[in-house]
């Protein structure tokens, strides 16, 4: 399996949660929405200009901004 930071995935890409890289407000903030490692994400879209994008996190849709996503790496599982 390949890591990756969360913007990079693409549409439909699953995979776990490893690491959220940011402290302060906005890391609390991204773990407070359920983003923990260990945690399995699917890329659901993006919109028109590819920002956010969102994903399905234990049975529920959220969005975040690049911004965001950026401080959040994946270890994506493979494709089928």
């Amino acid at each position: 399996m390949s890591r990756m930071m969360l913007r990079q995935m693409k549409k439909n890409q699953r995979g776990t949660i490893v690491a959220v890289k940011q402290g302060g407000e906005l890391g609390r903030r991204i773990r407070d929405m359920g983003l923990v490692p260990g945690t399995e994400i699917t890329i659901r879209g993006r919109a028109p200009l590819y920002d956010p994008v969102a994903l399905r996190v234990m049975g529920s849709v959220l969005t975040l901004r690049n911004n965001e996503a950026d401080f959040i790496e994946v270890e994506v599982q493979p494709e089928t």
